[in-house]
Protein backbone atom coordinates (compact mmCIF):
# COMPACT_ATOMS: atom_id res chain seq x y z
CA UNK A 1 0.00 0.00 0.00
CA UNK A 2 2.45 2.21 0.98
CA UNK A 3 4.54 1.72 -2.58
CA UNK A 4 1.62 2.49 -4.23
CA UNK A 5 0.81 6.01 -2.30
CA UNK A 6 4.42 6.58 -3.35
CA UNK A 7 3.77 5.37 -6.54
CA UNK A 8 1.24 8.11 -7.08
CA UNK A 9 2.89 10.91 -5.21
CA UNK A 10 6.03 10.76 -7.20
CA UNK A 11 4.83 12.58 -10.55
CA UNK A 12 2.96 15.02 -8.44
CA UNK A 13 6.37 16.62 -7.55
CA UNK A 14 7.80 18.36 -10.34
CA UNK A 15 4.14 19.55 -11.21
CA UNK A 16 4.42 21.28 -7.62
CA UNK A 17 7.68 22.76 -8.92
CA UNK A 18 6.88 23.98 -11.89
CA UNK A 19 3.66 25.84 -10.32
CA UNK A 20 5.79 27.12 -7.66
CA UNK A 21 8.22 28.01 -10.67
CA UNK A 22 5.43 29.96 -12.19
CA UNK A 23 4.08 31.31 -9.45
CA UNK A 24 7.38 32.79 -8.30
CA UNK A 25 7.87 34.23 -11.92
CA UNK A 26 4.52 36.02 -11.26
CA UNK A 27 4.80 37.21 -8.24
CA UNK A 28 8.33 38.86 -9.71
CA UNK A 29 6.64 40.42 -12.50
CA UNK A 30 3.81 41.91 -9.96
CA UNK A 31 6.36 43.92 -8.44
CA UNK A 32 8.22 44.69 -11.26
CA UNK A 33 8.98 48.12 -12.69
CA UNK A 34 8.30 49.47 -15.94
CA UNK A 35 11.67 50.23 -17.27
CA UNK A 36 12.20 46.10 -15.79
CA UNK A 37 9.55 44.87 -17.75
CA UNK A 38 10.77 47.04 -20.78
CA UNK A 39 14.36 45.38 -19.82
CA UNK A 40 12.82 41.61 -20.20
CA UNK A 41 11.04 41.75 -23.05
CA UNK A 42 13.86 44.01 -25.46
CA UNK A 43 16.28 40.83 -24.40
CA UNK A 44 14.01 38.79 -26.24
CA UNK A 45 14.33 40.51 -29.39
CA UNK A 46 17.80 39.01 -30.33
CA UNK A 47 18.63 41.35 -33.63
CA UNK A 48 17.55 44.50 -31.44
CA UNK A 49 20.58 43.35 -28.93
CA UNK A 50 22.66 43.00 -31.57
CA UNK A 51 22.10 46.29 -33.10
CA UNK A 52 22.59 48.00 -29.41
CA UNK A 53 25.75 46.28 -29.25
CA UNK A 54 26.87 48.18 -32.42
CA UNK A 55 25.36 51.48 -31.16
CA UNK A 56 27.22 51.18 -28.39
CA UNK A 57 30.60 50.60 -30.37
CA UNK A 58 29.54 53.73 -32.47
CA UNK A 59 29.53 55.73 -29.40
CA UNK A 60 33.00 54.51 -27.71
CA UNK A 61 34.41 55.77 -31.01
CA UNK A 62 32.74 58.68 -30.44
CA UNK A 63 34.05 59.30 -27.21
CA UNK A 64 37.94 57.54 -27.94
CA UNK A 65 38.12 58.70 -31.35
CA UNK A 66 41.05 59.87 -30.56
CA UNK A 67 42.84 57.18 -28.87
CA UNK A 68 41.58 55.29 -31.54
CA UNK A 69 42.71 56.95 -34.77
CA UNK A 70 46.97 56.18 -34.87
CA UNK A 71 47.34 59.38 -37.43
CA UNK A 72 46.94 62.76 -36.87
CA UNK A 73 43.88 63.51 -39.21
CA UNK A 74 44.98 66.64 -40.68
CA UNK A 75 48.51 66.24 -41.75
CA UNK A 76 49.12 66.09 -44.74
CA UNK A 77 52.11 64.74 -47.67
CA UNK A 78 51.88 64.85 -51.26
CA UNK A 79 54.02 61.80 -51.71
CA UNK A 80 51.43 59.85 -49.90
CA UNK A 81 48.54 60.57 -52.43
CA UNK A 82 45.66 58.07 -52.90
CA UNK A 83 47.55 55.19 -51.44
CA UNK A 84 46.04 51.84 -50.87
CA UNK A 85 44.63 49.87 -48.27
CA UNK A 86 47.00 48.24 -46.27
CA UNK A 87 46.41 44.34 -44.89
CA UNK A 88 47.11 43.38 -42.01
CA UNK A 89 49.59 40.52 -41.52
CA UNK A 90 49.05 38.06 -38.35
CA UNK A 91 52.01 35.56 -38.59
CA UNK A 92 55.24 36.22 -39.08
CA UNK A 93 57.43 33.06 -40.01
CA UNK A 94 54.85 31.10 -37.66
CA UNK A 95 54.56 33.07 -34.75
CA UNK A 96 51.59 36.05 -34.33
CA UNK A 97 52.97 38.73 -35.00
CA UNK A 98 51.00 41.44 -36.42
CA UNK A 99 52.42 43.82 -39.09
CA UNK A 100 51.83 45.66 -42.69
CA UNK A 101 54.36 45.31 -45.60
CA UNK A 102 55.86 48.87 -46.85
CA UNK A 103 54.52 50.16 -49.94
CA UNK A 104 56.90 51.12 -52.54
CA UNK A 105 56.00 53.51 -54.91
CA UNK A 106 56.65 53.20 -59.05
CA UNK A 107 56.31 54.63 -61.73
CA UNK A 108 54.03 52.78 -64.78
CA UNK A 109 55.70 53.64 -68.04
CA UNK A 110 52.03 52.87 -69.85
CA UNK A 111 50.19 55.99 -67.94
CA UNK A 112 53.25 57.89 -65.94
CA UNK A 113 51.18 57.59 -62.85
CA UNK A 114 52.58 56.44 -59.45
CA UNK A 115 52.09 53.28 -58.15
CA UNK A 116 52.24 51.49 -55.06
CA UNK A 117 53.37 48.29 -54.20
CA UNK A 118 53.89 45.85 -51.30
CA UNK A 119 57.47 45.86 -50.66
CA UNK A 120 57.59 42.20 -47.78
CA UNK A 121 61.33 43.30 -47.42
CA UNK A 122 59.69 46.48 -45.54
CA UNK A 123 57.61 44.95 -41.97
CA UNK A 124 56.10 47.90 -39.58
CA UNK A 125 55.35 45.31 -36.44
CA UNK A 126 51.95 47.04 -34.86
CA UNK A 127 51.79 47.36 -31.18
CA UNK A 128 48.75 48.30 -28.68
CA UNK A 129 48.98 51.60 -26.63
CA UNK A 130 52.03 53.31 -29.08
CA UNK A 131 52.74 57.14 -28.54
CA UNK A 132 51.48 59.33 -31.39
CA UNK A 133 50.57 62.79 -32.47
CA UNK A 134 49.18 64.47 -28.87
CA UNK A 135 45.63 65.12 -28.14
CA UNK A 136 42.64 65.78 -25.50
CA UNK A 137 41.17 63.33 -24.37
CA UNK A 138 37.92 63.98 -22.92
CA UNK A 139 38.68 67.62 -23.76
CA UNK A 140 41.20 68.21 -20.83
CA UNK A 141 43.52 65.30 -20.27
CA UNK A 142 46.32 65.96 -22.36
CA UNK A 143 47.88 62.48 -23.94
CA UNK A 144 49.97 61.27 -27.03
CA UNK A 145 49.24 57.10 -26.20
CA UNK A 146 46.97 55.35 -28.75
CA UNK A 147 45.29 52.38 -29.67
CA UNK A 148 48.00 51.31 -31.93
CA UNK A 149 51.00 52.49 -33.32
CA UNK A 150 54.50 50.95 -35.15
CA UNK A 151 57.47 49.62 -33.31
CA UNK A 152 59.95 51.89 -33.70
CA UNK A 153 58.66 54.04 -36.18
CA UNK A 154 55.81 56.70 -36.56
CA UNK A 155 52.40 55.19 -37.30
CA UNK A 156 51.76 58.45 -39.95
CA UNK A 157 54.64 57.32 -42.27
CA UNK A 158 54.21 53.25 -41.65
CA UNK A 159 50.18 52.51 -41.28
CA UNK A 160 47.32 52.91 -43.69
CA UNK A 161 44.60 50.24 -43.39
CA UNK A 162 42.36 51.79 -45.71
CA UNK A 163 44.75 54.07 -47.43
CA UNK A 164 44.92 57.96 -47.57
CA UNK A 165 42.79 60.63 -49.43
CA UNK A 166 44.23 62.95 -52.42
CA UNK A 167 45.82 64.85 -49.75
CA UNK A 168 47.82 62.16 -48.60
CA UNK A 169 45.81 61.91 -44.90
CA UNK A 170 45.32 58.77 -43.51
CA UNK A 171 41.95 57.50 -43.73
CA UNK A 172 40.92 55.54 -41.27
CA UNK A 173 42.00 58.48 -38.76
CA UNK A 174 39.59 60.52 -40.65
CA UNK A 175 36.94 58.30 -40.60
CA UNK A 176 37.13 58.09 -36.61
CA UNK A 177 36.77 61.41 -35.53
CA UNK A 178 34.24 61.73 -39.31
CA UNK A 179 32.24 59.55 -36.67
CA UNK A 180 32.19 61.18 -33.71
CA UNK A 181 31.05 64.41 -35.41
CA UNK A 182 28.10 62.45 -37.42
CA UNK A 183 26.77 60.39 -34.70
CA UNK A 184 26.82 63.74 -32.21
CA UNK A 185 25.24 65.84 -35.05
CA UNK A 186 21.96 63.74 -35.62
CA UNK A 187 21.92 62.73 -31.73
CA UNK A 188 21.78 66.78 -30.32
CA UNK A 189 19.42 67.51 -33.22
CA UNK A 190 17.10 64.74 -32.24
CA UNK A 191 17.27 65.85 -28.69
CA UNK A 192 16.44 69.60 -29.83
CA UNK A 193 13.79 68.30 -31.85
CA UNK A 194 12.14 65.60 -29.28
CA UNK A 195 12.13 68.73 -26.74
CA UNK A 196 10.37 71.02 -29.16
CA UNK A 197 8.02 68.11 -30.77
CA UNK A 198 6.85 66.64 -27.10
CA UNK A 199 6.67 70.51 -25.79
CA UNK A 200 4.46 72.15 -28.63
CA UNK A 201 2.64 68.90 -29.63
CA UNK A 202 1.77 68.58 -25.75
CA UNK A 203 0.41 72.00 -25.44
CA UNK A 204 -1.55 71.70 -29.07
CA UNK A 205 -3.25 68.54 -27.77
CA UNK A 206 -3.86 69.31 -24.49
CA UNK A 207 -5.26 73.27 -24.24
CA UNK A 208 -6.82 73.49 -28.06
CA UNK A 209 -8.20 76.43 -28.92
CA UNK A 210 -6.05 79.09 -30.48
CA UNK A 211 -2.85 77.75 -29.10
CA UNK A 212 -3.60 74.24 -31.39
CA UNK A 213 -4.10 76.54 -34.31
CA UNK A 214 -1.02 78.85 -34.05
CA UNK A 215 1.42 75.50 -33.52
CA UNK A 216 -1.01 73.61 -36.38
CA UNK A 217 -0.04 76.37 -38.62
CA UNK A 218 3.71 76.95 -37.73
CA UNK A 219 4.29 73.12 -38.56
CA UNK A 220 2.26 73.33 -41.86
CA UNK A 221 4.48 76.22 -42.98
CA UNK A 222 7.72 74.61 -41.64
CA UNK A 223 6.68 71.34 -43.42
CA UNK A 224 5.40 73.06 -46.68
CA UNK A 225 9.24 74.61 -47.51
CA UNK A 226 11.11 72.85 -49.90
CA UNK A 227 13.95 71.38 -48.48
CA UNK A 228 16.85 71.64 -50.94
CA UNK A 229 15.80 75.03 -51.82
CA UNK A 230 15.87 75.72 -48.15
CA UNK A 231 19.41 74.16 -47.14
CA UNK A 232 20.81 76.13 -50.20
CA UNK A 233 19.86 79.57 -48.81
CA UNK A 234 21.17 77.94 -45.06
CA UNK A 235 24.28 77.45 -46.83
CA UNK A 236 24.56 80.83 -49.01
CA UNK A 237 23.83 82.41 -44.96
CA UNK A 238 26.73 80.87 -43.29
CA UNK A 239 29.74 83.40 -44.09
CA UNK A 240 32.77 81.13 -45.05
CA UNK A 241 34.88 82.69 -42.16
CA UNK A 242 32.84 81.01 -39.85
CA UNK A 243 35.17 78.50 -37.52
CA UNK A 244 33.86 74.90 -37.65
CA UNK A 245 32.25 75.02 -34.17
CA UNK A 246 30.27 78.14 -34.92
CA UNK A 247 28.90 75.97 -38.60
CA UNK A 248 28.38 73.01 -36.93
CA UNK A 249 26.30 74.82 -33.48
CA UNK A 250 24.06 76.27 -36.59
CA UNK A 251 23.58 73.06 -38.56
CA UNK A 252 22.39 71.28 -35.41
CA UNK A 253 20.10 73.64 -34.61
CA UNK A 254 18.54 74.01 -38.26
CA UNK A 255 18.25 69.89 -38.06
CA UNK A 256 16.67 70.06 -35.07
CA UNK A 257 14.25 73.07 -35.62
CA UNK A 258 13.18 71.42 -39.05
CA UNK A 259 13.03 68.01 -37.44
CA UNK A 260 10.03 68.55 -34.79
CA UNK A 261 7.04 68.77 -36.66
CA UNK A 262 6.50 65.10 -37.28
CA UNK A 263 6.96 64.43 -33.19
CA UNK A 264 4.69 67.06 -32.79
CA UNK A 265 1.65 65.90 -34.42
CA UNK A 266 1.88 62.39 -33.31
CA UNK A 267 2.12 64.01 -29.64
CA UNK A 268 -0.59 65.75 -30.41
CA UNK A 269 -2.67 63.11 -31.69
CA UNK A 270 -2.38 61.24 -28.80
CA UNK A 271 -2.72 64.14 -26.41
CA UNK A 272 -6.25 64.54 -28.10
CA UNK A 273 -7.27 61.51 -27.04
CA UNK A 274 -6.13 61.46 -23.60
CA UNK A 275 -6.48 64.48 -22.82
CA UNK A 276 -10.33 63.18 -21.01
CA UNK A 277 -9.31 60.69 -19.40
CA UNK A 278 -9.43 60.51 -16.12
CA UNK A 279 -5.69 60.58 -14.66
CA UNK A 280 -5.42 63.65 -16.41
CA UNK A 281 -8.76 65.20 -15.60
CA UNK A 282 -7.34 64.68 -11.50
CA UNK A 283 -4.50 65.99 -12.42
CA UNK A 284 -6.05 69.03 -13.06
CA UNK A 285 -8.12 69.05 -10.20
CA UNK A 286 -4.75 68.57 -7.67
CA UNK A 287 -3.76 71.45 -9.14
CA UNK A 288 -0.77 70.48 -11.71
CA UNK A 289 1.21 72.61 -13.97
CA UNK A 290 0.50 71.78 -17.98
CA UNK A 291 4.21 70.85 -18.42
CA UNK A 292 4.14 68.50 -15.51
CA UNK A 293 0.79 66.44 -16.67
CA UNK A 294 2.80 66.35 -20.19
CA UNK A 295 5.51 65.36 -19.14
CA UNK A 296 5.01 63.18 -15.96
CA UNK A 297 1.58 61.83 -16.69
CA UNK A 298 0.69 61.42 -20.26
CA UNK A 299 4.21 61.38 -21.97
CA UNK A 300 4.84 58.04 -20.06
CA UNK A 301 1.28 56.54 -21.55
CA UNK A 302 2.67 56.52 -24.78
CA UNK A 303 6.48 55.67 -24.39
CA UNK A 304 6.49 53.61 -27.48
CA UNK A 305 5.31 55.86 -29.86
CA UNK A 306 8.03 58.68 -28.65
CA UNK A 307 10.82 55.75 -28.97
CA UNK A 308 9.85 54.53 -32.00
CA UNK A 309 9.70 58.20 -33.50
CA UNK A 310 13.02 59.17 -31.85
CA UNK A 311 14.66 55.72 -33.25
CA UNK A 312 13.45 56.99 -37.02
CA UNK A 313 14.54 60.17 -36.51
CA UNK A 314 18.38 59.79 -35.59
CA UNK A 315 19.46 58.19 -38.74
CA UNK A 316 17.29 60.48 -40.57
CA UNK A 317 19.46 63.53 -38.92
CA UNK A 318 22.59 61.53 -39.73
CA UNK A 319 21.69 60.78 -43.24
CA UNK A 320 20.69 64.61 -43.33
CA UNK A 321 23.99 65.86 -42.13
CA UNK A 322 26.14 63.30 -44.34
CA UNK A 323 23.81 64.24 -47.80
CA UNK A 324 24.02 68.10 -47.16
CA UNK A 325 27.79 67.69 -46.28
CA UNK A 326 28.24 65.73 -49.47
CA UNK A 327 26.59 68.27 -51.70
CA UNK A 328 28.67 70.86 -50.12
CA UNK A 329 25.23 72.58 -48.02
CA UNK A 330 26.44 71.20 -44.99
CA UNK A 331 29.44 70.93 -42.98
CA UNK A 332 32.85 71.77 -44.93
CA UNK A 333 36.86 70.96 -44.32
CA UNK A 334 38.39 71.05 -42.20
CA UNK A 335 35.34 70.03 -40.14
CA UNK A 336 35.59 65.98 -40.61
CA UNK A 337 32.38 64.27 -41.21
CA UNK A 338 30.87 61.39 -42.72
CA UNK A 339 29.52 63.72 -45.50
CA UNK A 340 32.69 65.46 -45.84
CA UNK A 341 34.77 62.49 -46.19
CA UNK A 342 32.53 60.80 -48.88
CA UNK A 343 32.67 64.54 -50.85
CA UNK A 344 36.25 63.21 -52.00
CA UNK A 345 34.30 60.22 -54.31
CA UNK A 346 32.18 62.87 -56.18
CA UNK A 347 33.18 61.71 -59.40
CA UNK A 348 33.08 58.50 -61.65
CA UNK A 349 37.39 58.70 -61.92
CA UNK A 350 37.80 59.05 -58.51
CA UNK A 351 35.52 56.14 -57.62
CA UNK A 352 37.24 53.76 -60.50
CA UNK A 353 40.54 54.97 -59.67
CA UNK A 354 40.42 55.09 -55.47
CA UNK A 355 37.57 52.83 -54.67
CA UNK A 356 38.46 52.82 -51.06
CA UNK A 357 37.19 56.76 -50.95
CA UNK A 358 33.68 55.29 -51.12
CA UNK A 359 34.69 53.11 -47.60
CA UNK A 360 33.22 55.70 -45.47
CA UNK A 361 29.84 54.85 -46.68
CA UNK A 362 29.76 51.45 -44.67
CA UNK A 363 29.31 53.02 -41.48
CA UNK A 364 26.55 55.04 -42.47
CA UNK A 365 24.75 52.48 -43.81
CA UNK A 366 25.61 50.31 -40.68
CA UNK A 367 24.57 52.72 -38.22
CA UNK A 368 21.04 53.72 -39.83
CA UNK A 369 20.21 49.69 -40.02
CA UNK A 370 21.33 48.98 -36.48
CA UNK A 371 19.17 52.22 -35.28
CA UNK A 372 16.34 50.55 -37.04
CA UNK A 373 16.53 47.32 -35.57
CA UNK A 374 17.02 48.92 -32.30
CA UNK A 375 14.16 51.46 -32.49
CA UNK A 376 11.72 48.15 -33.15
CA UNK A 377 12.77 46.49 -30.27
CA UNK A 378 12.58 49.03 -28.17
CA UNK A 379 9.16 49.76 -30.16
CA UNK A 380 8.15 46.44 -29.01
CA UNK A 381 9.45 46.58 -25.77
CA UNK A 382 7.70 49.38 -24.36
CA UNK A 383 4.38 48.42 -26.14
CA UNK A 384 2.40 47.54 -22.88
CA UNK A 385 0.15 44.90 -24.85
CA UNK A 386 3.76 43.27 -26.27
CA UNK A 387 4.76 39.78 -25.07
Amino acid sequence: MAQAVGNVSTPQQPNNTGVEAESAVADKISVATQWQLMWWRFRKHRLAMIAAVIIIAFYMVVIFADFVAYSDPHKSEAQRSLLPPQPIHWLDEGSFAPHVFGLSGKRDPNTFKRVYVPDPEKKFYLILFAEGYEYDLFGFIETNIHLIGVEGGTAEESIFLIGTDIQGRDLFSRLMLATRLSMVIGLAGVALSLVLGILLGGISGLRGGTADNIIQRIIEIVRSIPTIPLWMALAAAVPAEWPVTRVYFFITIILGVIGWTTLARVVRGRFLSLRNDDFVIAAELAGASQLRIIFRHMVPSFLSHIIAATTLALPAMIIAETALSFLGLGLRAPAISWGVLLKDAQNIQAVAISPWLLLPAIPVIVAILAFNFLGDGLRDAADPYGG
